[in-house]
C-alpha cells in the first residue's frame, strides 16, 4: 500500500506492470533486455481513493487516461528495469497526490462600493481638467471664459 495522505492509499496490487524493450542508450543491452515499464492503474476500480479524487485524477492524467478510466504511465528513462519501475510509481504517486489536494476555492464575484465608484469618477474629472488645460487657447481648444 502506498499512502498518499488524508487517508488515501494506492494498493500496488491494483497496478499492472508490463515490461518491454526500450530504445536509447544501453548498447546491446537494449536489444536483449526488457527494461522499459508500462504501468497501468485502473482508477475506477481503486479501493483506497474517494470518488472526487478519482475524478480529479483522471482529469489531471489527461491523455495518459483511457476512456475506461485506466491511467497508463510509460517509463523508459533509465537503463535498469528497477529504476524504471520506481520512476513509473513515483510519477503515479505525484499525480495522485496532486489529485488528492483539495481544489482552491472559486473566487466570489464582488462589486465596487459606492465610495470606490465616486472616487473613480472624481479622478476621471480631475484628469480631464488637466488634459483640457494642455490645449492651445489660440486654436479654439481648452476651457473658455465666455
Amino acid at each position: 500500500m502506498i499512502a498518499l495522505g488524508r487517508g488515501l492509499m494506492i494498493d500496488e496490487a491494483e497496478c499492472e506492470l508490463r515490461f518491454f524493450r526500450a530504445g536509447g542508450p544501453g548498447g546491446q543491452n537494449v536489444n536483449k533486455v526488457s527494461t522499459a515499464v508500462q504501468l497501468r492503474f485502473d482508477v475506477m476500480a481503486a479501493s483506497g481513493l474517494t470518488e472526487a479524487v478519482k475524478l480529479r485524477l483522471i482529469q489531471l492524467a489527461g491523455r495518459r487516461a483511457t476512456a475506461e478510466g485506466v491511467i497508463v504511465i510509460s517509463a523508459h528513462r533509465f537503463r535498469s528495469q528497477d529504476r524504471n519501475r520506481a520512476d513509473a510509481f513515483e510519477r503515479l504517486i505525484a499525480l495522485a497526490q496532486e489529485a488528492a489536494a483539495p481544489p482552491p476555492p472559486l473566487r466570489r464575484p464582488t462589486r465596487p462600493s459606492l465610495t470606490a465608484k465616486t472616487k473613480r469618477r472624481e479622478a476621471k474629472v480631475r484628469r480631464g481638467v488637466i488634459k483640457a488645460g494642455r490645449q492651445n487657447p489660440a486654436a479654439g481648444g481648452g476651457l473658455s471664459d465666455d
